[in-house]
Parts: structure tokens; C-alpha cells; sequence
């Protein structure tokens, strides 16, 4: 079974709705459909407001935060960081598997797995 590293979800993420402004007449100020999503941890923040659609501007604040050079940079770190300790696991877990002497049954006796 794999396990993630780490992860990314909605809950890290503060997502605000606003009006628009400019040109679009009355829909576009009345109503919020312009969306703008911040991640807590990097700061990184990403909007989108071209669009009429609330679930097009949501998407398209995503993209652009994570195309964000903020939001890569926190990732490449997060992802580093992750590798290394997993190496540090590995390298224990290898040291200590030096000391693992594996039996099994072979008609009827106990023998070691290098007394073959």
C-alpha cells in the first residue's frame, strides 16, 4: 500500500467571493461571482474574475495559483523536505534490518534462510 507524502486540501485553502468591477453592467456588480483563493501556508494566491460563471472563476483562480512561483516554490520545499525524511527512515529501518536473522521451517526443523 502507498501513502501519500503529504497533501493538498480545500481546508488549506481561504477562498473569498467579491463583486467585479468595470465593464459588464449590472450582473458584474451585483453579483459575486469573482473568486479569489489564498493558501494559508505559502501565501500564495491566485484569482479569477474574466469569466460570468462562479465555477469558471473558481477554477480559474486554482490555475493560476498553482502556476504561482510562490506556490511551486512552497511545493518543490514541502516535497524535499518529505524525501529526506523518508531517507532517514530508510536508512534506520536498513541499519536495523542488519540485525534481522530470518528463519523458516523446513521439514519439521527451524533453519536459517542462509543454511540453504
Amino acid at each position: 500500500m502507498r501513502e501519500l507524502l503529504f497533501s493538498v486540501t480545500k481546508k488549506d485553502f481561504d477562498i473569498t467571493w467579491f463583486s467585479g468591477r468595470g465593464a459588464g453592467g449590472q450582473h458584474r456588480n451585483k453579483h459575486q461571482n469573482c473568486c479569489r483563493i489564498i493558501h494559508r501556508e505559502s501565501g500564495a494566491m491566485g484569482t479569477g474574475q474574466s469569466e460570468r460563471s462562479r465555477v469558471a472563476n473558481q477554477k480559474q483562480a486554482f490555475d493560476t495559483l498553482v502556476r504561482s512561483d510562490k506556490f511551486q516554490a512552497w511545493l518543490r520545499a514541502k516535497t524535499n523536505l518529505m524525501l529526506v525524511h523518508k531517507q532517514v527512515i530508510e536508512d534506520i529501518v536498513g541499519t536495523q534490518m542488519q540485525n534481522v536473522r530470518v528463519e523458516y521451517r523446513k521439514n519439521g526443523k527451524w533453519v536459517e534462510s542462509s543454511d540453504d
